[in-house]
């Protein structure tokens, strides 16, 4: 997928699903829908695999001109997801926002879905100030050649936000775009949005927060060295160390499905028990942790990325009297875990 932050790089036509799209969850991806019909698929580009992400002028050597070649060959728009980087939250509060989906992971998901470009307009004043006019005009019509945008019945874009759907509709139709809009989702008859999801995950009700998002919710990390206090009890555990922005749940024990330790025997995952927290029994700490044991599994993990599939929350993080006390409370996590796991399989 190519990856850019600069208007002057982005590929063209392009058919645009507009939004920040935080999560790529259920209704994120109907709005994405659109843009990825039939009859505006595109073949795979014919250039070399893009290796990182591209912003800018940081492009793979030739690989722009060798997509400059690819597009004269075809008229149909690029499949591409426009949204703002950082988050117009995190912009206007000046606080960083944390996200379900950090940058590598939203990559990924829209990947998947057929997407085949993202467009990370760097959210400044001068964006924010940026009517609604002239945000149709300049960035959808002009410097992306939008043969249709789709986004959710509720979107608001502009200066403080004071451009409707309707608006948009009105201003794309002076350029003979057509404008998808669509309707808010629901599940269980709940809006689906990405407030629900932290919501739930907030809880530890991951039975709803992966139904909203329709996979299970994912941590993936690189495993560093930690304080090994886990070997010294007889649960080894693997430090996972997340991207600083990455959104994490309720502090406690999980039961995940562990993808990225083996190349053997990972189709449904290897089974893991996960906890998030602060180590209140054993040398308590500030910032919280997140280490998996991997059941009937062990090997070297270091220097690993490890993806991490959330599928039920056992328990919230509690504090022990004594270390037997918590070995033995581990023991029983894990042998839930693994019953859990191995009734899904």
């Amino acid at each position: 997928m190519w990856i850019t932050s600069s208007l002057t790089t982005a590929l063209t036509p392009a058919s645009v699903a507009l939004g920040n799209f935080d999560g790529i969850h259920q209704g994120h991806r109907q709005v994405m829908q659109p843009i990825l019909s039939p009859s505006l698929r595109r073949q795979p580009l014919s250039v070399p695999p893009l290796t990182g992400e591209s912003y800018g002028e940081n492009f793979p050597p030739n690989s722009k001109a060798s997509l400059d070649d690819a597009e004269e060959t075809s008229l149909e728009p690029y499949p591409t997801v426009v949204t703002f980087n950082p988050h117009p939250q995190e912009f206007f509060s000046g606080q960083r926002r944390s996200l379900l989906t950090p940058l590598s992971e939203k990559v990924k998901y829209l990947e998947e879905i057929g997407v085949q470009q993202l467009v990370l307009l760097p959210f400044d004043q001068d964006l924010a100030n940026m009517t609604p006019e002239a945000f149709v005009e300049e960035i959808l019509v002009r410097h992306l050649n939008a043969q249709q945008i789709s986004v959710g019945q509720d979107f608001c874009f502009g200066r403080q936000r004071s451009g409707t759907v309707t608006e948009l509709k009105a201003i794309a139709a002076r350029y003979g775009v057509t404008v998808h809009l669509v309707p808010l989702q629901t599940a269980n008859g709940d809006r689906i949005s990405s407030s629900a999801i932290r919501q739930a995950l907030l809880e530890g009700n991951l039975k709803q927060a992966n139904s909203i998002l329709g996979r299970p919710y994912s941590l993936i990390g690189e495993v560093v060295q930690g304080k090994q206090i886990g070997r010294t009890i007889g649960f080894p555990t693997a430090n996972l160390q997340l991207p600083p922005e990455k959104f994490l749940p309720r502090h406690g024990v999980y039961a995940v499905r562990v993808y990225g330790a083996s190349s053997l025997g990972e189709e449904n995952g290897l089974m893991g028990a996960l906890n998030i927290g602060t180590r209140p029994t054993v040398d308590a700490i500030a910032t919280p942790t997140v280490e998996v044991h991997l059941l009937d599994w062990s090997g070297d993990l270091y220097g690993k990325t490890l993806t991490l599939h959330l599928e039920h929350f056992l328990r919230p993080q509690q504090k022990f009297d004594s270390l037997d006390q918590l070995k033995a409370q581990i023991q029983t996590d894990c042998d839930t875990a693994r019953t859990l796991l191995s009734a899904q399989e």
